[in-house]
Order: C-alpha cells, then structure tokens, then sequence
C-alpha cells in the first residue's frame, strides 16, 4: 500500500512535466489587438478561442497549437465599426469566417517558463509564417500562456490601401486552458 501511496505522489509531482492534453477556455482566454487609426492607438478583441493544445514544458518539441477563433466576434466597443470590419474589405467574415493559428514547432529558451511558438497564421484565406515568443504558467486547470506578437495588416488583405489605417497590427494573447 505504502508504494502505491508514494507512486501515486511521484506522479501527482511531477505530472506538470508530462505533456498534457489541453483546451482553452474560452470564457476566460483573451485575444486582443491594437492598431494605429487617425493618429491615435486604437483596439478591440475576439472572443470563443478554441482547438487543441498539447503541451509539455520538459519537451517542448513535442508541443503543439491548433487553435482558431470565429473573425465575426470582432469587438471594438463600437457596434458600427465592428458591423464594417466584418465586411468584405477587411475581414470578410461571410466567406472566411475563422481565423487559425497552428504550430509547425515549439522551443524552449534559456529562460525557465520561456518558449518560442513557430507556425502558420490564416487570416481571410491568406497564410504567413508567424514567429513569437511566449510564456507558460502551470495552473491547476492547465497552464496560461502569454504572448504577442506583431503582424501587417496588408499581408492579409485587411483594410485595403487605406491612408489613415496603420498597417502594423499588434496582437496581444493571454490563453487559459483546461485539461481535455
């Protein structure tokens, strides 16, 4: 009985070790995006990120994010704004209407908590290579990542040539997950 007891305890330890089967939250996970329009820093998120994660902070190799979330949840606190931006112009949610983001690779770093992400990120039908760093934090649901990274609007056909749309998109993620 005593060696189950302590099997058990080995495990219970070090199972944040182990790669683990994860899913964000959705009700709790945050996509966020800043853009510089007229002159002035302006924003808005996304809400219901889903997919499939497997983490293991031991290994990061072995990691991987398959994650996407719906372009029509686009929220700028301004119902006229967020009604255009669905448009055909910027992100046409009517014929694309989920954005991915999926891993090719993810590696560690020399600072303890610390990975980097490599993969491909599809906004309205056009892929790009994506690169950033990021954070994972256990929790007792799973783990929180956290990272940004920064991309060209103009890459993805968002927005057209307009003259007073910054074209530097900055995207802000803060990913709660659950185990599957």
């Amino acid at each position: 009985m005593k060696k189950y007891t302590i099997l058990g305890f080995l495990l219970l330890a070090f199972a944040p070790l182990m790669a683990q089967n994860l899913q964000p939250d959705a009700d709790k996970s945050e996509v966020k995006f800043t853009i510089r329009n007229f002159g002035v820093n302006t924003g808005g998120d996304f809400k219901g990120l889903k997919g499939s994660i497997i983490f293991d902070a031991g290994k990061p190799a072995q990691s991987s994010f398959d994650v996407s979330i719906e372009a029509a949840t686009v929220n700028t606190d301004v119902n006229s704004r967020d009604n255009h931006l669905r448009k055909a112009e910027y992100f046409d949610v009517a014929t694309y209407p989920q954005i991915t983001f999926k891993t090719d690779r993810v590696t560690g770093s020399n600072k303890q908590g610390a990975y980097f992400a490599y993969g491909k990120l599809t906004i309205k039908g056009t892929t790009k290579d994506i690169s950033f760093p990021f954070t994972a934090a256990a929790t007792d649901e799973g783990y929180t990542f956290t990272g940004s990274f920064e991309i060209d609007r103009r890459d993805f056909k968002i927005g057209g040539n307009s003259m007073v749309l910054g074209d530097n998109v900055k995207v802000e993620l803060i990913v709660h997950t659950k185990k599957k």
